[in-house]
């Protein structure tokens, strides 16, 4: 079982930007979710109801960023001064963050088509993940809730076996937008996994990652009249335990320790459990 990809996300729910190796922090991949789109209350954005930040593309440049939407150009942006602030929600979390400045704020807002603001988790900016699952005193930054979303080859195989078995058509790994993507033949057996190690990194898995609408949007448009994975899920992946409900595909993990890992890295299970329930439907 080895790393086949590897991705992160400088701007929730903006497109991801593949990589060969990469850092791996206390909070996950450095990068990684460290910019976000917000209203003006300060309450998150995504995709779930602003499916053009599909096309939003944020590429890292010198002292800060490059932000682009095709046909409707680009934009520099610069990391904002520390004392610009406003308090973000992250579903229950509240976070001050850094604010961009309202130029920037004002050409995005033209460009997606509604009041927003661009914030930046910075260093003065602070999030734990829940205790409950992944153990105290754990930082994240604007993910939905945990450090890194690893995901299987093997999973993705059955769910598109299922799929075209209905006549739905099928979905690549990138509907998921995982942090690490494990080339392993076996559906689904990471349910069984309390962790896998990379170079010396453990990944403890804590909670599986319930899936929402974004997994049915095209990931470079952000258009619904797509195949959608959504019956599938429903099919064989439904969850049976009512603390994480809904349809089930990936893990959410803890990295333990610090590193480096890259593309072809064997990753090893560190032990096995008694699998998540699933609901089994004829």
């Amino acid at each position: 079982m080895r790393v086949s990809q590897l991705n992160y996300y400088p701007l929730k729910s903006g497109r991801g930007i593949a990589l060969t190796e990469a850092e791996i922090a206390e909070e996950g991949i450095p990068g990684d979710r460290r910019m976000m789109v917000t209203d003006p209350s300060g309450h998150f954005i995504t995709q779930r109801e602003l499916q053009a930040l599909a096309q939003l593309q944020v590429t890292p440049q010198d002292g800060g960023f490059r932000l682009a939407i095709d046909g409707k150009g680009e934009i520099g942006v610069s990391h904002p001064p520390a004392g610009r602030r406003m308090n973000v929600a992250v579903w229950k979390s509240i976070v001050s963050a850094a604010l961009a400045d309202d130029g920037v704020n004002e050409t995005l807002s033209g460009w997606l088509g509604r009041d927003i603001r661009l914030v930046f988790f910075d260093d003065h900016a602070k999030r734990i993940a829940s205790a409950e699952w992944a153990g105290p005193d754990t930082p994240v930054t604007f993910a939905d809730g945990y450090q890194v979303l690893v995901t299987t080859t093997g999973s993705l195989a059955a769910l598109n076996a299922d799929m075209e078995k209905h006549g739905e058509g099928a979905v690549g790994m990138e509907r998921f937008r995982p942090n690490i993507v494990l080339d392993h033949d076996e559906a689904f057996e990471e349910d069984n996994w309390q962790g896998i190690e990379i170079s010396g990194i453990r990944f403890d898995f804590v909670k599986p990652c319930a899936r929402c609408i974004m997994t049915t949007q095209d990931q470079k448009t952000g258009s619904r009249e797509v195949p959608s994975p959504m019956a599938a899920m429903g099919r064989i992946r439904m969850s049976a335990d009512r603390r994480v409900p809904g349809p089930l595909f990936g893990w959410n993990a803890v990295p333990r320790r610090t590193g480096r890992i890259k593309l072809g890295d064997a990753a090893t299970v560190t032990a096995e459990r008694d699998g998540w329930a699933i609901k089994r439907r004829a």
